[in-house]
């Protein structure tokens, strides 16, 4: 009895590493820590793939958004897409916040960035749009002083349901912590469709909604072709932020969940793997 207990120990604990090990090896990296040949950019008063003054660059493994060449910020805001749009997916971003803020940088811009979800494809941006048509997870860092949440949502041209009710104003806060300093921050993003999104930040869900959608204003100089309010946001592309403070990537990677997208019972047990 005692050895047939022992087999059936050994049976479960290779099956979960199995399971576990699988789970890992379904990651995608996004920045692959050497380049950004799988990334394209579009940086406000600028064609696109225009990378003004190396606002987006690699350096010791790192992606980094920086403004060195720049006079005057000047509301350039920018956006560094990956290649390819994804729909349901885990979204890992570990970053952190540095330096001091370009010259001409919007005060609510200090330590501000975000990882932009569902978002339009960035050759459909027209060249003085700010932001692109999107469901942003904001990122921000603390200031030394005050409480501010990280994994934050705001609104640039869609809307989304909040606690039962169609969310209108831009933006919303998380619970999150406030994380001062350069430290370095891992927040996940759970998207599942136009059904759900969570953030979430040390393990916890900070902030979850649903139903993201075309709508609302918070957005400027888009081809209005690419508003359709009321449409539902089923998918689109991932981007990382330029605005006006300098930010650092160590790992951009994701988990496409879209192979379970039919089957809730599997969804289910494996985003319960990937979030322990």
């Amino acid at each position: 009895m005692k050895l047939k207990t022992t087999l059936s120990l050994i049976i479960a604990l290779t099956f979960s590493f199995i399971n576990q090990s699988s789970a890992q090896k379904g990651w995608i990296d996004l920045f692959n820590g050497k380049d950004l040949n799988d990334w394209n950019i579009k940086i406000s008063k600028h064609d696109y793939k225009d990378n003004y003054a190396n606002t987006f660059r690699v350096e010791d493994g790192l992606m980094k958004v920086s403004y060195d060449g720049y006079g005057d910020f000047d509301q350039q805001y920018g956006h560094i897409f990956y290649k390819k749009p994804f729909s349901y997916y885990l979204l890992e971003v570990t970053y952190r916040f540095v330096g001091e803020q370009a010259k001409g940088g919007e005060g609510w811009a200090l330590r501000n960035s975000g990882a932009m979800l569902h978002g339009q494809a960035p050759e459909t941006m027209l060249k003085d749009q700010d932001f692109p048509i999107s469901v942003e997870a904001q990122i921000l860092g603390g200031d030394g002083t005050h409480i501010r949440h990280t994994s934050n949502l705001c609104t640039p041209g869609t809307q989304v349901v909040y606690d039962g009710k169609l969310f209108t104003p831009h933006c919303l806060d998380s619970k999150s912590k406030t994380y001062a300093g350069d430290q370095w921050v891992k927040a996940e993003f759970l998207v599942l469709g136009d059904s759900v999104i969570k953030h979430i930040i040390d393990k916890e869900v900070v902030l979850e909604y649903s139903k993201p959608q075309i709508g609302g204003g918070n957005v400027a100089n888009y081809d209005p072709k690419m508003k359709e309010d009321g449409k539902a946001l089923t998918g689109g592309y991932i981007s990382l932020q330029s605005e006006s403070h300098p930010i650092e990537f160590k790992k951009v990677r994701l988990f496409n969940l879209e192979r379970y997208a039919n089957d809730k019972t599997k969804l289910d047990q494996v985003i319960e793997k990937l979030l322990k």
